[in-house]
């Protein structure tokens, strides 16, 4: 009992410091608008400035959104892939999934203007995101045909490490032989970024978020028992080979899509997991997991909030902004508690 009143006023504090970022996130940014003015935009008031109603409806809200599902989504996802390898250090792109992303951009960017791709799809970032998406995919599918064959989950994440390592190869040898113009495109695109997804992306990214979640809300019993060992978790019913298939494709909807709309989102998925476990002192995954939900999205947000640097013109790279705040905290986290909880 007091430890579920201690997990309930966790929560609640979570959820209250989520709503208090969220409507930071819509206040703060380049141009300073009231907060009454915003109040009058998100009631409908047609009085307020055109512009302004443009900026907090079609900038900033799904800016914040987008922030929301991307933290919560790779908070959720690291947390599947921790409990999957019994691993501190596995994080949701361990199987390959960013870098896949990341080749298909590359092959987009760095090797699409040879072919005359990028003048023909791409006068936009949907370019990018069918590029993301189809690299994305491409790892997935190889993924899943090798957790086919392979039972050790150590073996898999060694694989997944390997594949990391090959499209990385891959990428530097495009990039150079790449024009300087092309080069600062794709580097743009690997520093991350909320700001460029509109209303159309923010719907099809939400569809394939609350795809990965259904999928690892539904297997919250069976984390739990891997947990135990695989062994216990087979006498409990557990298929381990159904288990991890299912935890395979709910990481790689999750970030792989969010890869392929705000770009390559480092440090937030093996953060957030440690972070809460420390917090709320729990290995239950019926705790942790809408507690990554909630804490992954404050993480996300609050970075978001230094990045965009209000009332400044310019914007930091997302990337820089979440391991330079987050890794501090867990560091301070593993000296103070001198161990993982796990």
């Amino acid at each position: 009992m007091i430890n579920e009143k201690k997990h309930s006023i966790r929560f609640i504090s979570l959820g209250i410091v989520l709503l208090i970022l969220f409507l930071s996130n819509i206040a703060l940014g380049s141009v300073k608008i009231p907060l009454t003015a915003i109040l009058k935009i998100l009631l409908g008031d047609d009085s307020v400035k055109e512009a302004w109603t443009y900026i907090i409806l079609d900038y900033r809200i799904p800016k914040a959104l987008a922030a929301v599902l991307t933290g919560s989504g790779l908070a959720v996802a690291g947390l599947m892939m921790q409990t999957l390898f019994k691993n501190p250090l596995a994080g949701p792109f361990v199987l390959g999934i960013s870098s896949g992303a990341s080749l298909g951009v590359a092959f987009f960017i760095l090797g699409g203007s040879a072919l005359g791709l990028t003048a023909v799809i791409a006068p936009n970032s949907w370019g990018t995101i069918i590029a993301a998406s189809l690299g994305s995919f491409a790892v997935l599918s190889v993924v899943i045909l090798v957790a086919a064959r392979v039972r050790d989950a150590m073996a898999l994440l060694i694989i997944g490490l390997m594949f990391g390592s090959l499209t990385s190869a891959v990428v530097s040898i495009l990039a150079y032989f790449s024009p300087a113009e092309e080069l600062q495109r794709y580097m743009f695109w690997s520093f991350g970024s909320l700001g460029d997804i509109s209303w159309k992306a923010l719907g099809i990214l939400s569809v394939c978020y609350f795809i990965g979640l259904l999928l690892a809300l539904s297997i919250t019993k069976s984390l739990n028992s891997l947990l135990l060992g695989d062994h216990y978790a087979q006498t409990l019913g557990v298929s381990l080979q159904k288990s991890r298939f299912i935890i395979l494709i709910a990481t790689s909807i999750l970030a792989g899509s969010l890869t392929a709309f705000v770009g390559p989102i480092a440090f937030v998925g093996l953060a957030v997991p440690h972070l809460i476990r420390q917090w709320f002192t729990a290995s239950n995954h019926w705790v942790l997991m809408p507690a990554c939900i909630l804490g992954g999205a404050v993480l996300m947000l609050l970075c978001d909030i230094i990045a965009q640097m209000p009332w400044f013109a310019f914007t930091l790279p997302i990337n820089a902004i979440t391991s330079l705040i987050g890794a501090p905290i867990v560091i301070w986290l593993l000296i103070r508690k001198k161990k993982l909880l796990f």
